[in-house]
């Protein structure tokens, strides 16, 4: 009459709450991580100035007309399909978002330092795919 009883596992006999704290803890870190970048892209969305004055010295070289042609302005969207990475509290930034020009299109790379709340560039460059080509507008000494 002595029989061995055998006890189930601990995840058989715990699943019932363990999958849900799991699926809870994963939507958790998801959405941290999701969030963190968004005020990266909202910050850069509020300073127009940041891109905009970019985009006005990259239309002053020579090189840049010759090959897009005359730069479209950027558009809000443009800067969220982009790339943001602020550091510093916020006194650096290296921004990367696409360029339109008449005659063609291509990514610009901004690299910027805030100084008594203006931004000086140390680095301003535009990525062309076609023909293969980077333009150098603003590069810090």
């Amino acid at each position: 009459m002595n029989e061995l009883i055998r006890e189930k596992n601990w995840g058989k006999r715990n699943w019932k709450w363990l999958v849900p704290i799991t699926a809870l803890l994963i939507l958790i870190i998801a959405f941290l991580s999701l969030t963190s970048g968004l005020t990266s892209f909202a910050q850069a969305y509020t300073e127009p100035s940041l891109y905009e004055n970019a985009l006005e010295k990259a239309r002053q070289n020579k090189r840049v007309i010759q090959v897009l042609g005359n730069l479209q302005p950027v558009d809000k969207l443009t800067i969220i399909e982009g790339n943001v990475v602020y550091a510093e509290d916020n006194n650096a930034v290296d921004l990367t978002f696409r360029v339109t020009g008449t005659k063609g299109k291509g990514k610009m790379d901004v690299t910027a330092v805030k100084d008594n709340g203006n931004w000086k560039y140390e680095l301003i460059k535009i990525r062309i795919k076609n023909p293969e080509e980077e333009i150098v507008v603003v590069e810090k000494n």
